[in-house]
């Protein structure tokens, strides 16, 4: 899929030299980033969503105590 967008000046010039120190093209920086971002947004909703259902009641939590005990590590 081709995307377009725009870099303020400062950004592309940090990915020039980003990719002119490693040899590596722009392209390969921004796939990366966009790869790595990805997966931090991923995990960023599915806390949010999971602590959503915890204030509401539609989670269940567990103390640490009560892991120990239902993993058979209690003292």
């Amino acid at each position: 899929m081709a995307i377009s967008f725009e870099l303020d000046s400062e950004t592309e010039q940090r990915l020039k030299e980003l990719a002119k120190r490693t040899g590596k093209t722009p392209d390969f920086h921004l796939q990366e980033l966009i790869a790595h971002g990805i997966e931090d947004l991923e995990d960023l909703y599915l806390a949010k969503s999971t602590m959503q259902r915890v204030a509401s009641g539609k989670e269940p939590i567990y103390s640490s105590a009560q892991v120990r005990k239902n993993l058979g590590l209690a003292d």
